[in-house]
């Protein structure tokens, strides 16, 4: 384009010059500049607000966000931009997700309580709701001792549907959690319980509610974390987004935290790449939407 030109060249010609050997107007040119400044100044608008949004995504995350779920919140916005330019955008801005964490076996099985076979039999992939659950417990570490924190995923949707936590890891601890689930998804016969094979998830009290509600009782082969990999990544991602990053004073403060993150964090917000990026809540009204009928809690 001829203004183009004379825009690249105004250091070495007049304008004036230039515009009388081209023979276009000096008016016409001036107003194609102001045109290109008001473009350059859109864009520039434009650039700044997207990198407001990704940093937005990114804290709203707590700082666990990479580039594919701040992508996938940016397109959700409306925005048209790829993953690749939201990654170097993030790099530019110094944000990135906080590394995994080494998995550390935790589970004592040794006990002469009555095992069962495992059931789930690693098929983690379940196509309903209230179908398969997994159960564990785990640590967390505060300046007053350890708090337990027991929780029950569905496998479907991978959310958490039943959690508590003490200052014990007796066996009321999971069936706090349990009685939780089962009140509020109130499930149907035959639905598949797995766990590790600790002595609170083999106790007499356990396994009555687990029959009383007619579930099919299913656990881990001996130190083989792999067949409950799904609730032992939760607790990893748990750890890793938030745990590992406060220093709790006390039980009260660290439990009300936790709380918090799955309630209001986890299920309802955190996006899952196994769920096509959809939080928890978020994929089962999903699946209600399509199949009518299926009475699901929030």
């Amino acid at each position: 384009m001829i203004y183009s030109f004379i825009y690249a060249h105004r250091d070495e010609h007049t304008v004036v010059m230039m515009c009388k050997v081209l023979k276009v107007s000096k008016s016409g040119y001036y107003k194609w500049l102001d045109c290109q400044a008001n473009i350059d100044s859109e864009k520039e608008k434009y650039n700044k607000e997207i990198r407001q949004k990704i940093q937005k995504s990114y804290h709203e995350s707590g700082g666990t966000y990479g580039s594919p779920r701040v992508h996938d919140d940016l397109v959700e916005w409306g925005y048209t931009i790829s993953q690749k330019t939201v990654a170097r955008i993030m790099k530019e801005l110094g944000l990135r997700a906080i590394p995994e964490e080494k998995y550390v076996v935790t589970t004592d099985s040794n006990h002469d309580m009555p095992v069962f076979p495992n059931e789930l039999n690693r098929d983690f992939k379940i196509q309903e709701p209230n179908r398969a659950w997994v159960a564990d417990i785990t640590y967390v570490w505060t300046l007053e001792g350890w708090v337990y924190l027991s929780t029950v995923m569905d496998l479907f949707s991978r959310k958490i549907v039943g959690w508590s936590m003490d200052s014990t890891m007796k066996k009321e601890l999971p069936l706090k959690a349990l009685n939780m689930a089962i009140q509020i998804r109130k499930p149907g016969k035959g639905l598949i319980h797995h766990s590790d094979r600790g002595s609170q998830y083999c106790s007499n009290k356990y396994i009555e509610v687990m029959n009383t509600n007619e579930m099919k009782i299913s656990m881990s082969r001996k130190g083989n974390p792999y067949d409950n990999a799904c609730i032992e990544s939760f607790h990893a991602t748990i750890k890793k987004e938030l745990i590992y990053r406060r220093r709790y004073r006390t039980r009260a403060e660290a439990i009300k935290s936790i709380d918090h993150y799955i309630r209001s964090f986890y299920n309802d917000r955190r996006k899952h790449s196994t769920l096509g990026y959809y939080s928890p809540n978020k994929f089962e009204r999903k699946y209600v939407s399509v199949y009518e009928g299926t009475t699901l809690v929030s």
